[in-house]
């Protein structure tokens, strides 16, 4: 049988950083320590599942569209610990029904921290994927593989997707703008490499590039031939961006298309529904309602808000 190979009309696309999707088991070779039912998080699996389900309730609220709704045909995830965790966020949880599929990454990083792309198998059909290893600089911790599929839209259209979370800038922007530059020149030397060998490819890059628009590194990319078409997303019910750190709004996630690609774009936006936004009462306005606080529970979603891209394909 042919898969979905009507028109698709309008194809949805999401970026995610889920905020530490990490199960209860303890992995030996990661420092996952702190996730765990003995830590001082208290991660046990009543508060895992609970994250499983709010995650994939995040993911289902992203195909509202005024009034209608469908479901999202892709969605790049970060923060993900592994496939015990996509698992059950594709097979147990409320995505259940969905019928999702997905390719993730398993990557160096310390924290056991990788990245995952969740499709539709009723109009992506996946041809391949791998990871893309990113060979840090001396003074860099080891960090996420990007992640790389492609596949067919309808019976048509070949689209390549990457899946980035570049280094964090926890120890400063400037002090670790290096690191982040390395991950770009991993992904551009990618794209080189495609387009060398289909010049008119069809592409998407999604994730948390721990940098905001304005910066050096989202500059760098775009200056390729590269369009990031969430730089100017927002949401509908208070939100300016996708992550709010100290009363100041600013994305750190990005969704980036190829010219071509970009012409398609029907919207992109920050989805802010209510139940993602918390009271910011020190600062003012709404925050993404956040599910740790340091070690504090708070019982919420992510730190980050999705966005959401639609196209006319």
């Amino acid at each position: 049988m042919s898969i979905s190979w009507l028109l698709i009309g309008i194809f949805t696309f999401v970026e995610l950083n889920c905020e530490n999707l990490f199960d209860c088991v303890d992995d030996p070779i990661t420092q996952d320590e702190q996730f765990l039912p003995s830590s001082d998080y208290h991660w046990t699996y009543s508060r895992y599942w609970r994250k499983i389900n709010r995650t994939a309730q995040t993911i289902l609220s992203c195909g509202e569209d005024g009034n209608d709704w469908s479901l999202p045909d892709m969605v790049a995830l970060c923060e993900v610990e592994n496939d015990s965790c996509m698992v059950d966020l594709t097979k147990r949880s409320l995505l259940r029904k969905a019928r999702y599929e997905y390719v993730m990454t398993h990557s160096p990083d310390e924290r056991g921290i990788d990245v995952a792309l969740l499709y539709s198998p009723l109009t992506f059909q996946l041809l391949h994927y791998h990871s893309i290893r990113v060979n840090p600089l001396p003074d860099m911790r080891p960090t996420r593989d990007i992640l790389y599929a492609c596949g067919l839209i309808g019976e048509r259209d070949t689209l390549h997707v990457f899946v980035v979370h570049a280094p964090s800038r926890s120890e400063g922007e400037q002090p670790t703008r290096a690191h982040r530059r390395v991950v770009a020149n991993r992904l551009l030397a990618s794209i080189d490499s495609l387009r060398s060998v289909s010049a008119n490819a069809r592409i998407m890059i999604a994730g948390d590039f721990n940098d905001y628009s304005s910066d050096e590194n989202i500059q760098f990319i775009g200056q390729h031939g590269l369009k990031d078409v969430s730089s100017k997303a927002v949401g509908r019910h208070g939100a300016k961006a996708t992550y709010r750190y100290q009363g100041e709004w600013g994305s750190l996630d990005h969704i980036f298309v190829d010219d071509p690609t970009s012409h398609s774009l029907a919207e992109c936006s920050v989805h802010d529904a209510p139940f993602l936004l918390e009271k910011d009462e020190k600062f003012g306005g709404v925050k993404p309602f956040r599910n740790y606080l340091g070690p504090r529970y708070k019982n919420g979603y992510s730190d980050h808000l999705p966005l959401v891209a639609r196209f006319n394909w």
